[in-house]
């Protein structure tokens, strides 16, 4: 297909080596201040990809330890999954269309990793990944799956179980400092705190797309998973990891955030950031404390943000960051009441994410979907719509393997 042949111009080795080159060049020119915007005339759509992740890729490694060898290493499978606030319902998950099959349990191979991504505490990425065993050796597709705030990737168990049970191989993983990378019930709320005293770690959303980052690099090297259908989605922060892991990454080759998708910039703007805050409102009383100020107010929400994700409300933000997907497969799917991803904020991302796929004639490869009357939740509609997007553009004829 166009948009498989298109995302596939630049990735691997050469996508490394141009993004380097992008980035001396910039340094060069522009100094530590990165470069300046490219003329009108000489932007394009693959150009303006080019520089979003040059950029981002620089800003990814700026807040890295030392490099180490991408292994997978076996581990246990966890008992007593820690979550960090009240345990959600699996009832939209359970509801993914899967096969019928009675011995399904009997039928799943199922795989516990740790996968070393940076030499640090946080580097070691817990995976579950299944897939249903086979007599033949294929190559199937693949999705990563992404859980919300404060629970884990065994919370996710029903949806990956749903999709392995339909060919896929279906993998799960702790986002930084949830799940089996939690020492206690506070650690995901005392690492915001710290990245924001300290400003050396990214732990909201930038830090796991860097963990995506290297996962992309592991699957695409696996004998069972075809390197160019792997997809990933994900609920709420989940949603957020998948969105800016497809920008970060072209082996990712269909994404569906799920409740994620927003525009800090604008919420800022426009006063709509309350409800995002409160989702992790104990960062933002640190920093009103810290400040000296009475409230949390909208200058004190962009410090925030520019300390803990540089550009989040910037030059990564959505209206820079849905775009540079094209031509690869994109659906966004929404609350229309969800406070956290007010609608307003998405109408200029959306038509800038609708322009790029146009340009790059892949029009019917992006998709938004604001399902009414629903707010920070997700529904058995979206789970829904989100396997037949990932059937639509993943379900091919398994390649055997050499």
């Amino acid at each position: 297909m166009a948009w498989r042949r298109a995302s596939q111009v630049c990735s691997g080795p050469l996508l490394n080596i141009f993004l380097f080159l992008v980035v001396q060049i910039a340094h060069i020119t522009q100094g530590d201040n990165g470069p300046s915007p490219l003329p009108v005339a000489m932007e394009s759509p693959i150009t303006q990809a080019h520089v979003f992740r040059s950029e981002f890729l620089r800003l990814l490694q700026s807040r890295r330890s030392p490099k180490v060898p991408l292994i997978a290493n076996s581990s246990n499978p966890v008992e007593n999954p820690l979550f960090q606030a009240d345990v959600p319902s699996t009832k939209a998950i359970e509801s993914c269309p899967k096969e019928n099959i009675g011995n399904l349990k009997e039928m799943l191979k199922e795989e516990n990793l740790h996968l070393h991504t940076e030499d640090s505490e946080q580097g070691k990425l817990p995976l579950l990944i299944l897939s249903l065993k086979e007599r033949t050796k294929v190559r199937r597709p693949a999705i990563v799956f992404m859980h919300g705030t404060n629970t884990n990737k065994e919370w996710l168990r029903p949806w990956l179980e749903a999709y392995a049970s339909r060919g896929y191989v279906a993998i799960g993983l702790d986002s930084r400092y949830h799940g089996e990378r939690a020492d206690c019930k506070t650690a995901y709320r005392d690492a915001l705190i710290s990245s924001w005293r300290n400003g050396n770690t990214m732990p909201f959303i930038f830090d796991t797309v860097w963990d995506l980052i290297k996962l992309a690099e592991y699957l695409t090297q696996r004998d069972d998973i075809d390197p160019k259908r792997i997809g990933i989605t994900g609920i709420s922060l989940g949603g957020m990891h998948a969105w800016f892991a497809a920008a970060a990454d072209t082996r990712y080759s269909v994404a569906v955030p799920l409740i994620g998708v927003q525009g800090f910039r604008w919420a800022i703007d426009n006063d709509e950031w309350e409800a995002r805050v409160n989702s992790i409102k104990p960062l933002f009383e640190e920093a009103r404390i810290d400040l000296g100020k009475n409230v949390i107010d909208k200058e004190l929400v962009e410090k925030v943000w520019n300390r803990i994700a540089p550009g989040l409300a910037s030059k990564f933000d959505s209206p820079y960051s849905l775009p540079v997907i094209a031509p690869r497969p994109l659906y966004i799917l929404n609350g229309a009441n969800d406070p956290r991803c007010p609608l307003g904020g998405l109408e200029v991302p959306l038509k800038r994410a609708e322009k790029a796929y146009k340009e790059t004639a892949s029009p019917g490869n992006f998709k938004f979907k604001a399902e009414d009357g629903v707010g920070h939740e997700v529904t058995s509609f979206m789970i829904k719509e989100s396997s037949d997007w990932f059937d639509k553009f993943l379900k091919e004829e398994d390649m055997t393997c050499d």
